[in-house]
């Protein structure tokens, strides 16, 4: 199947290890020009190398999104270096190991910034050059903790500003041929993730998780969500617009579950 967008230009943010690392390694095998941003050196230059690096119009760039001014400095970088984005896809966020839902109101500003503001930022800075290319690619990645509790309370409030945010404004952008989603995994074992860090330390409640609620009996990969937001990225996905993406293996309890 041709997706339609070899030769394009892409960002995916959050991009050192993990999801982020699998959607982009996915695009680059589809003939995209990838640009990556983390604040590890050492996984970017992991994830160029098997990308094919500079040779092959790739870019990566060292930053700590989270900084204030970080998005406009990294579209500036690109700018220059690399060329207009066609497709962003914004993966970066996390709980930043927030977890009482007590917390004080500076730690809900920061995982607000981390996922929702540096997202928004990334987005007004680039929709103005798609809608005058009338063409455009935005996947937002909201995690199921956007429609349920899985996870901490600021993590899960966030994520669900984040997913009312992606439908209201896909609506906004779509008269520009521009297509914004949202896509929701779920449970993805990765390396340095959750996942990995529990199955060492509570092996029986990963054994419980797996049993009781996926139906696979077995976590995600980084590139079961990678192939689907390669499609959310591709010309065939005209018709997306606002669109809310599950990717979780059917562990979900939200309202797409049977």
């Amino acid at each position: 199947m041709d997706l339609g967008i070899k030769g394009k230009k892409a960002l995916i943010t959050g991009t050192g290890k993990g999801i982020g690392y699998g959607i982009a390694s996915i695009l680059a095998k589809e003939g995209v020009h990838v640009a990556i941003v983390s604040r590890n050196k050492d996984y970017l230059e992991e994830l160029m190398g098997e990308m094919g690096g500079v040779e092959n119009g790739h870019y990566s760039i060292v930053c700590d999104l989270a900084k204030e001014g970080s998005p406009e400095k990294v579209i500036k970088e690109l700018e220059t270096n690399f060329g207009q984005l066609d497709i962003l896809v914004n993966n970066v966020g996390g709980t930043l190991g927030i977890t009482d839902p007590y917390c004080s109101l500076e730690d809900w500003r920061k995982v607000n910034r981390l996922n929702f503001e540096v997202p928004v930022e990334f987005n007004n800075l680039i929709v103005p050059v798609m809608k005058k290319n009338k063409w455009g690619r935005i996947v937002n990645i909201c995690s199921t903790a956007s429609m349920e509790n899985n996870g901490p309370v600021t993590y899960c409030a966030i994520k669900a500003a984040f997913l009312a945010y992606s439908r209201s404004m896909g609506r906004v952008v779509a008269k520009d041929g521009i297509v914004m989603t949202a896509l929701l995994p779920g449970a993805v074992f990765t390396e340095s993730g959750h996942w990995a860090s529990k199955a060492i330390d509570s092996p029986e409640h990963v054994e419980k998780y797996l049993k009781e609620r996926c139906p696979l009996g077995k976590f995600g990969t980084i590139y079961d969500i990678g192939y689907m937001a390669a499609f959310l990225c591709s010309e065939l996905a005209e018709f997306c617009q606002g669109s809310v993406v599950p990717v979780d293996g059917g562990q979900s309890r939200h309202y797409f579950s049977q």
